[in-house]
């Protein structure tokens, strides 16, 4: 195998929702390839056919194309290493594995599972240190082996382990792991349903998909010595490794569904950038000087290092990704958080607004609320008056400290003859007009503005005033004023 450049996968099972664990392999594989010019594969494996998962392969599709993380083959994208999906792919593994029983490096087990099962529990019960299969196949002779092809209604097929010596792998992260070949048992590499277990299938495919590095987490670090002797037996140069670090909770446990949303398409649900999340995620176990929190898509390829990637688990932390989150949109141009709010809204449509907004509507109420978000789903609940054509509010929040009836409603009509009068409809006119007329009724600025913001929001508090005025444009406010009289009067 003659490779020129770098080759990564990223290889999803049908098994449920992409956890962020599996998207942050995705997206280091994707740091990867883009920082060497390499190439993204994405295949699907699918051979552990009992836990498949209808719809889960469409989502992980729709997690990698929210996030932008472009792929080279697979997933749609053909290639010429096809094709990319493991249970389309039966015949390679079917003739890896009849290779290596022929050379002597794998055997058919024809072992009941109840045997296996009184194998393991008397193992326990004798306290022997090392447990797993005894190996029974393994020495049968021709004539016992022919018997049992005939009689038994199925079979496996097990990988030989050598007794002796030792599997190693230079891990990119880890640097130099050794194993003990005469600790690990002889492992099954087909299953009786015929299909391959993932030891030989990733095997396989990363050999005939020409991949030069294998991404992958820490949990696959115990089936280093297997894949070390599959590459050894078939007679295939192994790729490089590096075996990411775990991500864990606050409470520095894995992170699990205990914790909160683990599934990047949760997040997106929940009002995060895809940017942001991609900055946060490139963050949990890796950084490029320990110190810079946010780096935009172009500098993450360009520092991009393997060797900067951490040994120790990566604590995911909600309150950095809020933050994080907020100083993308900040950092926004309102045009484009406007068209970000529309095609959000338009996904999740808020239960507090009475209609569907426009592009147009989404980019005016953009600047308003800017600077106060988190998350997308945080801006809803600010300007949901703008949204509304009816909303409620009593009274007592309509009248402000040191106010009463009669005077609030003093208020409103000055401020509706004088918001009427106006030439130009525009947040600084209006921010004149509405101190001006302060100073002339000789009440504070803020009891004025307390009584016109309940009025044309219904909240105590809510984006800048006089922008929020603009927005909603005269004829609303002027209506909204005239609802707020009728309240006032009729107490």
């Amino acid at each position: 195998m003659v490779v020129d450049k770098v080759r990564v996968r990223y290889a999803p099972s049908p098994t449920g929702e992409p956890h962020v664990g599996n998207i942050r392999t995705a997206l280091f594989d994707w740091l990867l390839a883009r920082k060497t010019g390499g190439e993204f594969i994405v295949r699907v494996e699918d051979t552990d056919q009992d836990r498949e998962v209808e719809g889960s392969i469409e989502l992980q599709k729709n997690s990698l194309l929210w996030l932008d993380l472009d792929w080279d083959e697979g997933l749609g994208k053909e290639g010429p290493y096809g094709p990319y999906v493991q249970s389309e792919r039966l015949d390679y593994y079917s003739a890896a594995a009849e290779s290596l029983i022929a050379s002597g490096d794998a055997y058919r087990c024809y072992c009941t599972p109840r045997r296996l099962s009184a194998l393991r529990a008397d193992q326990v019960t004798q306290k022997l240190s090392k447990l797993g299969y005894d190996r029974k196949c393994r020495g049968l002779k021709d004539d016992e082996r022919d018997l049992l092809e005939n009689t038994k209604s199925h079979s496996v097929v097990r990988f030989a382990m050598p007794d002796t010596g030792t599997s190693e792998i230079v891990d990119m992260v880890r640097g130099r792991v050794v194993f003990e070949n005469s600790l690990l048992e002889d492992f099954v590499i087909v299953k009786a349903d015929g299909f391959p277990t993932y030891h030989l299938a990733s095997v396989v495919d990363d050999h005939y998909m020409m991949i030069t590095h294998v991404l992958r987490g820490e949990e696959w670090v115990s089936s280093v010595p297997r894949h070390v002797q599959l590459y050894r037996a078939l007679g295939w140069k192994q790729p490089t490794f590096a075996h990411l670090p775990a991500i864990l909770a606050a409470d520095k446990t894995k992170l699990s569904k205990r914790h909160g949303a683990t599934s990047v398409m949760e997040y997106r649900e929940m009002g995060y950038l895809p940017d942001a999340m991609v900055n946060f995620l490139s963050l949990l176990g890796w950084s490029i000087d320990g110190e810079t929190s946010l780096i935009d898509r172009n500098d993450l390829v360009e520092n991009f290092d393997p060797s900067r990637i951490n040994v120790s688990g990566a604590v995911f932390d909600s309150e950095k990704l809020d933050w994080m989150n907020g100083q993308y949109i900040k950092l926004m141009d309102p045009d484009k958080l406007g068209g970000i709010l529309f095609e959000y809204w338009n996904d999740f449509p808020p239960e507090e607004f009475e209609y569907s907004p426009t592009l147009e509507e989404c980019k005016s109420v953009a600047p308003l609320v800017k600077d106060r978000l988190k998350t997308l789903r945080d801006a809803a609940p600010l300007i949901t008056f703008v949204f509304k054509d009816t909303f409620e509010y009593s009274l007592e929040d309509l009248i402000q400290n040191g106010m009463d009836n009669s005077g609030t409603f003093q208020l409103l009509s000055a401020s509706e003859k004088t918001l009427s009068e106006l030439e130009v409809f525009s947040a600084a006119s209006i921010e004149v007009a509405l101190r001006g007329l302060a100073d002339e009724l000789g009440v504070k600025v803020g009891q004025l503005l307390g009584t016109l913001r309940v009025a044309t929001s219904g909240q105590k508090v809510s984006p800048p005033l006089f922008d929020s005025l603009e927005v909603l444009g005269r004829d609303k406010v002027l209506s909204l004023l005239g609802n707020a009289k009728l309240i006032a009067e009729s107490s």
